[in-house]
C-alpha cells in the first residue's frame, strides 16, 4: 500500500497536521453551527486528541485525515481523509471518507473537491476495494457530497441510538 503525506488539487493541500493547526481545528470543533450534525461541541483536550489519532492512523493504516488547506490564501480550513472505524459498526470492517470543514468555508465545493482526491487515493494507491460514508439523515449537505464523489446510499442503520445513512462505492465502480 501506498502512503502520501499530501494531496494537492486545483484549489487545496491536504496535508498532514502541525502544531499551527490545533487552534483552529479546536475552535471548528467547539463551534454549534458546525456539531449540528456532530456528538460534540468539543473542547481543546478532545480536539487535540482528535490530531493525534489523525496522525496515528497514518502510521496504522498508511493514510488519515489530512488537515485541508487554501494555500496561500488560509492555512486551515478543515479536514477530509479516510480513517478505519474502530468503533463496532454493522457494516465493519470497512474505510470511511470523511470531511469536517468549518461553517465559514462551507458552500465552496470544498468538501467534494477534496473528497474526490481522498477517494482516488484510496483507490489508486491504497488499493481499497470499498469505501463508505455514512452521516444522520438530516445532514443533506454530506449527503450531497457523498453523491457528487459516485457514493450510492446503501441503508438505515443504528449508531449510538441514532439513525444514520450508510453510503458506499466499490472500486470496480469508479476504476476502469
Amino acid at each position: 500500500m501506498s502512503r502520501t503525506d499530501s494531496i494537492t488539487t486545483e484549489r487545496l493541500l491536504l496535508r498532514r497536521w502541525c502544531e499551527d493547526d490545533h487552534e483552529p481545528f479546536a475552535e471548528m470543533m467547539a463551534d454549534a453551527e458546525f456539531n449540528r450534525y456532530m456528538p460534540g461541541p468539543f473542547d481543546r483536550s478532545e480536539s487535540d486528541a482528535m490530531i493525534e489519532q489523525f496522525e496515528g492512523n497514518f502510521e496504522i493504516d498508511g493514510f488519515g485525515m489530512w488537515a485541508l488547506e487554501l494555500p496561500g490564501k488560509t492555512p486551515f480550513i478543515g479536514c477530509i481523509g479516510l480513517t478505519v472505524p474502530r468503533t463496532a459498526l454493522p457494516f465493519c470492517p470497512c474505510v470511511e471518507i470523511g470531511w469536517r470543514i468549518a461553517p465559514r468555508f462551507w458552500n465552496h465545493g470544498y468538501a467534494t473537491e477534496g473528497a474526490l482526491a481522498a477517494l482516488r487515493f484510496g483507490f489508486e494507491q491504497a488499493e481499497l476495494d470499498e469505501i463508505v460514508s455514512f452521516t444522520v439523515p438530516d445532514n443533506l449537505a454530506s449527503c450531497r457530497v457523498m453523491e457528487k464523489i459516485g457514493l450510492t446510499y446503501s441503508h438505515d442503520f443504528d449508531h449510538h441510538g441514532n439513525l444514520h445513512v450508510l453510503y458506499r462505492v466499490h472500486r470496480a465502480d469508479v476504476v476502469s
